[in-house]
């Protein structure tokens, strides 16, 4: 299913974080049913980690408009520090906070001996370096673009073509991944490939809409997409 990637082009390889590399929905579903469990009997079928999931998945494609508006609106140097605060706030930016996709660390690595690797994130350079700490990702990564490295946010190109820059490459030559329509529009803003994942918030349906070139199941199915064809 790579059939709308341009292999040729890939040289470098940036990757969001939340619903991406961590399993962001599975904690902040399991936070929410801890909250919503005292009213489980109200709730239909009294099951407050399925209920948690659908307010989460609800709640994303109105929080993605939210930041694609404020981009378009110049208004990312506001949004920016409240995000940080409301991952603060949340506990987010915290050590041991987060879980991680499956199968992670190994794709990362086989991956990381052919590409150079980057992060590109909407989060705060606290909860982006928590969360590298934690799992002993850091030495992977060549550059971290966090929420305030640039000006502005994604879905602009800027924090892409700041990762691609430190890389020593053109934006061009980097392959976006992220579970949202604000890292696919990102991509095609920058004039980079992107390939969309569905461990995270985003759906197969927006993701294609957004203009994804490859859209896989989880992330770490990505080593096995890129390393086989290389060695074909």
């Amino acid at each position: 299913m790579s059939q709308g990637l341009d292999h040729t082009r890939i040289r470098a390889l940036c990757f969001d974080i939340d619903g991406t590399l961590a399993d962001t929905d599975d904690a902040l579903a399991l936070r929410l049913a801890r909250w919503l469990r005292p009213m489980a009997s109200l709730l239909p079928g009294g099951d407050p980690l399925r209920i948690a999931r659908g307010l989460l998945l609800r709640s994303e494609t109105p929080a993605n408009a939210l930041v694609a508006l404020a981009d378009r609106l110049g208004l990312d140097e506001i949004a920016g520090p409240l995000l940080d605060a409301l991952q603060r706030s949340g506990g987010q930016a915290r050590p041991h906070q987060f879980l991680l996709i499956p199968g992670l660390p190994e794709a990362l690595t086989r991956l990381h001996g052919s590409y150079p690797l980057a992060i590109v994130s909407s989060r705060g350079e606290r909860g982006v370096q928590a969360f590298l700490e934690q799992f002993s990702l850091t030495p992977l990564f060549r550059c971290v673009a966090s929420a305030r490295t640039c000006r502005r946010t994604k879905p602009h190109p800027a924090p892409l073509r700041w990762a691609a820059h430190e890389m020593g490459l053109p934006a061009e030559a980097c392959l976006m991944v992220g579970d949202t329509p604000v890292d696919i529009r990102a991509a095609s803003a920058a004039g980079a490939q992107s390939v969309g994942v569905l461990c995270g918030f985003g759906e197969r349906a927006e993701l294609e809409r957004a203009g994804a070139d490859l859209i896989i199941d989880a992330t770490p199915a990505l080593a096995d997409v890129l390393l086989s064809a290389a060695a074909g």
